[in-house]
């Protein structure tokens, strides 16, 4: 039993792991608005997914149960208002658990966020959303690669992501098909596409129902229709 426990937890942490890998950023991109001082936010960033990964000192707060997406900016902000001080007083990755962050690459996309009066809550929203879709878009062009695709993906995505005018058949002229079979390929790539947003969210909710609510959040949000509301 201890065993099956242990397999449990371990798996468990590996998930808490690999959401924590996906939606750092905008996380970071909440703290980096709230503090204003880039080191300073990198170092409170990190360590908050340090305690969050070790599970210390955010209690009340229950990653396997409710929306990942609530769940993280609530102990983010309680985090922030309560153990700022005790973070920048650590060395950093002072032996706990350290998630790799790329700062960098991060720094570089904050200088890029457009200027405007976004509140820190929503600009969390925001880049949770795009965060998403990148992550559904990267397993969706692996699927394609792994059955020798890709290139058909490169040339559907566009009707996706809205980027691009290319017409049905401007796409099947380059791909060498027909304007029906280009047609019947994006009908099947937009299902699948919300199969993978479908999937993608119930990792980070407790029930169906809280699934449907994150699918409607996530387009309100990339609509620019949001508010504070979590």
């Amino acid at each position: 039993m201890a065993a099956g426990v242990d397999r449990q937890t371990d798996a468990s942490s590996r998930a808490l792991e690999t959401l924590c890998q996906t939606y750092w950023y905008p996380l970071y991109a909440f703290v980096r608005h709230r503090v204003g001082n880039e080191h300073e936010a990198q170092d409170l960033t990190q360590a908050f997914f340090e305690r969050l990964l070790e599970n210390q000192t955010l209690a009340g707060a229950d990653p396997d149960r409710g929306r990942f997406r609530a769940f993280l900016l609530t102990a983010c902000d309680r985090f922030l208002a309560n153990e700022w001080h005790k973070a920048n007083t650590q060395k950093r990755g002072g032996g706990l658990h350290v998630l790799s962050l790329d700062f960098d690459a991060a720094t570089t996309r904050y200088s890029m966020e457009p200027a405007d009066n976004l509140t820190a809550e929503i600009l969390f929203e925001q880049q949770w959303a795009i965060a998403l879709i990148d992550s559904v878009l990267l397993q969706l062009r692996q699927e394609f690669a792994d059955r020798g695709s890709e290139d058909q993906f490169e040339q559907l995505k566009s009707f996706l992501t809205g980027a691009g005018t290319a017409s049905y058949a401007a796409i099947a002229e380059v791909t060498g098909t027909t304007e029906g079979a280009t047609k019947v390929a994006v009908y099947r790539l937009r299902t699948r596409f919300r199969e993978m947003i479908r999937s993608e969210i119930a990792q980070t909710v407790d029930s169906p129902d809280d699934v449907e609510d994150e699918i409607r959040r996530l387009f309100e949000v990339m609509s620019g229709k949001g508010d504070n509301s979590l």
